[in-house]
């Protein structure tokens, strides 16, 4: 339970330090993608995005 949760912890520590090199590449952009803001901070839902990286992951680890 606690590696869990710590590998959790780790990975959106570093989703939340790329966001801004990942806007710059389009990351968050594509229709689907939902952006708004709640209590003082934006808050991003990339589905879209999120669903492109999946299937191009699945594709590389399909050909290796």
């Amino acid at each position: 339970m606690i590696r869990w949760f710590l590998v959790v912890f780790l990975a959106l520590m570093l989703i939340s330090w790329l966001t801004p090199v990942l806007r710059k590449l389009g990351f968050g952009k594509l229709p689907g993608d939902m952006r708004f803001k709640l209590f003082g901070r934006d808050w991003d839902v990339p589905l879209a995005s999120t669903l492109l990286l999946s299937m191009l992951v699945s594709l590389i680890a399909k050909f290796l």
